[in-house]
């Protein structure tokens, strides 16, 4: 295999649980009963990814900017499909930032630089998904 391929394995664990092992060793459980709700399904671990793959790209770009991001967040909401396959349509990713002195327009290349080059997450969804963004700042002291 090269470099950029990966390799994961999910096994079954009965009773709609699966334990999924990346190929760095780290392991998590997804849950498809709907009613038991124990574990993340699948689908909720794809919006997961698509938050955190760009809060990783904004961080590294703001701290490279000398902006002081004191707490950082993501909510993201996700349309699926009516019918099958229930494939994501339509993601809004909202970016709340708390931080001292962020300048806005730093802020905003950040975003739009990990969402339109550096999110490996985004870039596989489209152009299926359509992926909007939006972000608050709150100032603190």
């Amino acid at each position: 295999m090269g470099a950029g391929v990966m390799k994961e394995e999910v096994r079954y664990g009965g009773d709609e649980f699966m334990v999924g092992t990346s190929q760095s060793g780290n392991s998590i459980v997804m849950d498809t009963k709907g009613d038991r709700k124990s574990a993340p399904t699948p689908m909720e671990l794809l919006l997961l990814a698509a938050a955190g793959c760009t809060m990783v790209d904004v961080v590294s770009i703001m701290e490279k900017k000398r902006q002081e991001i004191v707490e950082y967040r993501i909510e993201v909401i996700g349309d699926r499909r009516d019918e099958h396959p229930r494939s994501f349509t339509k993601m809004h990713l909202n970016h709340i930032v708390k931080g001292r002195n962020i300048n806005l327009r730093g802020l905003e290349d950040a975003i739009k630089l990990s969402d339109e080059k550096y999110c490996s997450v985004a870039a596989t969804l489209r152009p299926g998904c359509e992926i909007e963004t939006s972000y608050e700042v709150i100032e603190v002291e």
